[in-house]
């Protein structure tokens, strides 16, 4: 058992370990399709995107090596300092941070830059598992509740004031987690009936949701009145109150749009509800995908033949947008593979989490899965106009070290924990 416990390898999940070599690979043969000029350029040219991509991978095996060199107990022991350090490198952007395209989330040095926010989620992830593993911890008291929404709103917070507003929605994916273990589900239904309420008003205007939502309330309350006689009596205030929360939310809607929204956002979300049609400047990227994606048809143009791709009519095609390039030169049997892939991913990540019997290893493995599901979900529709422009990369796909070494992060610190839970726990 000693010499085993010495291998780093011992026990490790390899269907997660070639699902994770088959997206990393993937992703980077379209990249290269993305971004090469030369067909007989060499692959591992610096002076070019992909050949930086494939310096990234070749460098996340050492990274893995040191992951997996840990004992699974150190990021468990260790997982409120590591947390720290996430919430440090956040707040230092603000003094030492360096502005690309509007926010400011790098670290420069020379020629390379790193993002903190990449590796702040593998860093929440293991803090959220921290909190709730201890057996003290119940989540259904309000002053555990409100320790767990400070751990993940605060790394949130830092980065929408960067601003990256893309990354501040993936800490969303926390209250899955939450709900695993024991948070009601009123919170979910809260936000995604506000979610609900705040697109129907910019489609129909504030007057008109108000209108029908009061009319759904009443109808709604009069049955119950009327079904349990009495019941009501007593709670006339909160029945008031109900009306006035969802007036305010309704009406302050359609002002937050107009007043705190930035033009761009506000254009990006018109574009999505059908309100107004810009294929020229704020929905270009959007159309030039959804384009690429729709000629490549069944099987797609085959690799290096994307017309779109090779044209470079899509921008931003290599970071953001990468998942139009498998639709243009792979099809839609290509698109759905990769899909696929994703859902294997999450489906033996999930598996694996529920054969825990230490909680640490079960919540970490739920908090990735989350928040790959709404990496995923969330670049794949903003790629298809079924979701607005935010800006958030495709696991494993999209070009950038940062990226790519933040999902291996957190990926392989799973793969450790599940290696050890046999006999480490």
């Amino acid at each position: 058992m000693r010499a085993e416990k010495n291998n780093i390898f011992y026990g490790i999940d390899w269907i997660l370990v070639i699902l994770y070599i088959a997206l990393v690979g993937f992703g980077w043969m379209n990249i290269y399709a993305a971004t090469t000029t030369d067909n007989n350029s060499e692959i591992l040219d610096l002076s070019t995107r992909y050949g930086k991509q494939l310096l990234w991978i070749l460098l996340c095996i050492p990274l893995i090596i040191l992951i997996l060199f840990f004992n699974s107990k150190f990021y468990e022991k260790f997982a409120s300092i590591l947390y720290l350090i996430g919430i440090l490198s956040l707040i230092g952007l603000f003094i030492f941070g360096k502005n690309i395209n509007g926010a400011q989330s790098w670290y420069s040095f020379g020629s390379a830059s790193f993002q903190p926010s990449e590796f702040a989620k593998a860093f929440t992830a293991l803090a959220i598992a921290k909190l709730l593993s201890d057996r003290q911890y119940n989540l259904k008291l309000i002053k555990n509740q409100i320790k767990a929404f400070i751990i993940i709103f605060l790394p949130a917070f830092l980065i929408a004031l960067q601003p990256d507003l893309g990354s501040v929605l993936v800490y969303l994916s926390f209250f899955f987690v939450l709900n695993r273990e024991g948070l009601t589900l009123n919170y979910i239904t809260i936000g995604a009936l506000a979610i609900i309420l705040f697109l129907l008003t910019l489609f129909f205007g504030p007057s008109t949701i108000i209108s029908a939502v009061y009319i759904v309330l009443s109808i709604i309350l009069f049955y119950f009145l009327k079904r349990n006689k009495g019941y009501f009596k007593f709670n006339w205030y909160k029945i008031l109150g109900l009306y006035v929360v969802f007036g305010i939310y309704i009406f302050s809607s359609g002002f937050i749009f107009n007043n705190v929204f930035e033009q761009h956002q506000r254009d990006r979300f018109e574009i999505l509800l059908g309100l107004s049609k810009d294929t020229k400047k704020i929905g270009y990227n959007t159309d030039q995908s959804i384009q690429a994606i729709s000629s490549g048809g069944g099987f797609g143009k085959g690799f290096l033949q994307g017309d779109r791709t090779q044209g470079n009519f899509v921008p931003e095609q290599d970071t953001d947008y990468i998942f139009s390039t498998v639709g243009e030169e792979w099809g839609f049997v290509g698109s759905a593979s990769v899909i696929i892939l994703f859902m294997l991913l999450l489906y033996r990540v999930l598996y694996l989490a529920e054969t825990h019997k230490n909680k640490f290893g079960r919540i970490y493995g739920y908090s990735l899965a989350s928040i790959l599901f709404f990496h995923v979900v969330i670049n794949i529709g903003m790629v298809t106009q079924l979701l607005p422009t935010v800006g958030i990369p495709l696991p494993f796909f999209s070009y950038g070290g940062s990226s790519l070494w933040g999902f291996t992060l957190l990926l392989f610190i799973f793969i450790k924990l599940d290696a050890n839970k046999s006999y480490d726990w």
